[in-house]
């Protein structure tokens, strides 16, 4: 049993409410739904899904709380991945199999986006505005946005520079 699985046998409210009735010491279904004050219909499903998640056992008589099965969930669960970098989201969002899917409106996460973007661009390798639209192009397959307004977008936050129709990557 993972933290995950045990949290979601023990989201909904009924089924906690009957869990801790039997860690409070309730043997079965007429003493859970004597100390919770709930209807036996649902107090008898809410000790099915816990006997499925491996939350209680015994037999309906004498319920008990498998203190050796949370134990080992605590000892053998992998650690909480760290939350993904906010950078790595807004791609998450916004790009799909490397093709733009929407230009973000806030300025910051479109900032991230284009950086990626620009990040296909070599420094310091001159390129016609041709082979820009071409790259671009590729990027808006997803129909996200037009090459044109992302050339412009990645111009307009210096990312890339431009002089006579020549495009570079400013490294900025």
């Amino acid at each position: 049993m993972t933290t995950q699985a045990l949290a979601g046998a023990l989201a909904d409210d009924v089924r906690r409410q009957v869990f801790a009735a039997i860690v409070l010491g309730a043997v079965d279904a007429p003493a859970v739904a004597d100390r919770t004050g709930l209807a036996a219909r649902p107090v008898v499903t809410a000790i099915r899904r816990l006997r499925e998640a491996g939350l209680v056992t015994g037999d309906d008589s004498d319920l008990r709380v498998d203190a050796d099965r949370l134990r080992e969930a605590a000892r053998t669960d992998q650690p909480a991945r760290p939350a993904q970098e906010p950078e790595q989201r807004i791609l998450r969002t916004f790009l799909r199999d490397g093709a733009l899917v929407a230009l973000p409106a806030q300025r910051g996460r479109r900032r991230v986006l284009l950086a990626h973007i620009a990040d296909s661009f070599e420094p310091g390798v001159r390129y016609p505005e041709r082979a820009v639209d071409d790259a671009l192009r590729a990027w808006c397959a997803g129909g996200g946005s037009d090459h044109v307004t992302l050339r412009r977008y990645l111009v307009d936050e210096c990312l890339l520079a431009r002089e006579q129709g020549v495009y570079w990557r400013t490294g900025a």
